[in-house]
């Protein structure tokens, strides 16, 4: 079949995000199937170049790519991105209407995307699945970006329409998967299928790691990747680093690896409190190269705002790759992936907001090298055991083809 795929932030490994829609999409194409990828210009990706017009067209490793020339990155404000949203979603909706698809796939965020899959699916007579990868609009909502309660009232309106007109919904995690629900939708038509672990990009290693970007080569270095945005409150890590400071503390060294609103304002409160030098701030790097990266560091971090919408609603792919490259994994919020870290040992869960706890974790990994090893292992076997990108993508797989003869004998 020809599956019409709609990610406004699609990435190969080339580019600095996550590459599920590319992953998923190589394994569509063997499968025998056709798809063709209709994106934006998203900063940290990578879809190649923009050109002189709207629509720039390519293939990627067998993936037809059309891109629409509508930038969007991490440090954009609220009215630029809800711009940036509508305006892709208009155009992706009048280049589905063009092709011959057979399944039509979109996958948020932006919720806006479900638009063009929706109505798309529609005037092709085509059965629409739709990705869930965060709640919206509840999460804003929950971090007080959207206030208004008409807009909160058309968005929550818009996200019951979308659902229904969906033959199946994928879920990125549990609580992704009761909210889906919580709103009418029937269980049985949603499966689960979280981000997984590349397991041949990213290897375990017993190197150090000389770089002076990240820190002298015997501190111990916990890294953070992805966006440093209001969600991922990261103000949580720079308050354990005034807690070191306070103790005079040594030889601790975080990294952040990203970019994203807050990014600025974070540097500048790290010199304002003297903490920044033990904190280095690299700018995103290609996963390609992330690879490399994070297995020569010493553990990874969970950070995240403490939203209890959070807690069992996201499926972040910064712990994938973590537990992949067999790193520890220290997590500072509750929800389905504390619950996993505490049940298989392959990391530190400490209360949030809690700078205190958060500092004691940390110098306990420092001082404990043999049972930090430990969890890395078993954060690999994780990866392996529950993960493996491979194994999802044949469930990924399986769901569309299943909406597709579901479809089919529904007519």
């Amino acid at each position: 079949m020809h599956v019409a795929y709609i990610h406004q932030h699609f990435s190969t490994k080339r580019g600095a995000t996550g590459t599920r829609s590319y992953e998923m999409s190589r394994h569509l194409i063997e499968a025998g199937h056709r798809v063709t990828m209709i994106c934006g210009a998203y900063a940290a990706g990578d879809s190649g170049d923009e050109g002189g017009g709207r629509i720039s067209e390519q293939d990627v490793d067998g993936i037809h790519v059309l891109r629409v020339n509508q930038r969007y990155g991490n440090e954009m404000g609220f009215a630029k991105r809800v711009l940036a949203f509508g305006r892709f979603a208009r155009t992706a909706g009048k280049l589905v209407n063009g092709l011959d698809a057979d399944l039509v796939f979109a996958t948020s965020t932006p919720l806006t995307v479900g638009i063009p899959g929706m109505k798309g699916a529609r005037r092709l007579g085509v059965p629409f699945v739709f990705e869930v990868r965060d709640r919206w609009p509840e999460l804003p909502i929950a971090l007080g970006v959207i206030k208004n309660p008409a807009l909160i009232w058309y968005l929550k309106r818009m996200e019951k329409r979308i659902y229904r007109a969906a033959e199946k919904i994928i879920a990125l995690s549990p609580g992704l998967k009761e909210g889906v629900c919580s709103t009418g939708y029937p269980t049985d038509r949603v499966v689960m299928v979280p981000n997984g672990c590349d397991l041949n990009l990213f290897q375990p290693s017993d190197d150090r790691l000389d770089d002076e970007r990240f820190g002298a080569k015997d501190d111990f270095k916990l890294v953070f990747t992805g966006a440093h945005g209001l969600a991922n409150g990261l103000d949580a890590v720079l308050d354990a680093a005034l807690e070191f400071k306070r103790r005079d503390v040594r030889g601790v060294r975080f990294v952040f690896i990203g970019q994203g609103r807050e990014r600025e304002r974070l540097i500048e409160r790290s010199r304002n409190e003297g903490t920044d030098s033990i904190i280095s701030w690299v700018r995103s790097i290609p996963k390609e190269e992330l690879a490399t990266v994070l297995p020569r560091m010493d553990a990874g971090m969970m950070i995240l705002k403490n939203v209890p919408a959070f807690y069992y609603g996201t499926s972040p792919n910064k712990f994938f790759d973590y537990i992949a490259g067999g790193l520890p994994v220290l997590n500072n919020y509750p929800g389905w992936l504390a619950g996993m870290i505490d049940k298989r040992r392959c990391g530190v869960v400490v209360r949030p907001d809690d700078p205190r706890a958060f500092a004691d974790a940390v110098l306990w990994m420092r001082d404990h090298p043999v049972e930090r090893k430990e969890m890395g292992r078993r954060g690999r076997e994780l990866a392996e055991s529950d993960f493996s990108r491979d194994r999802l993508a044949c469930e990924f797989t399986r769901t569309l083809e299943a909406a597709k003869d579901s479809f089919r004998a529904s007519r």
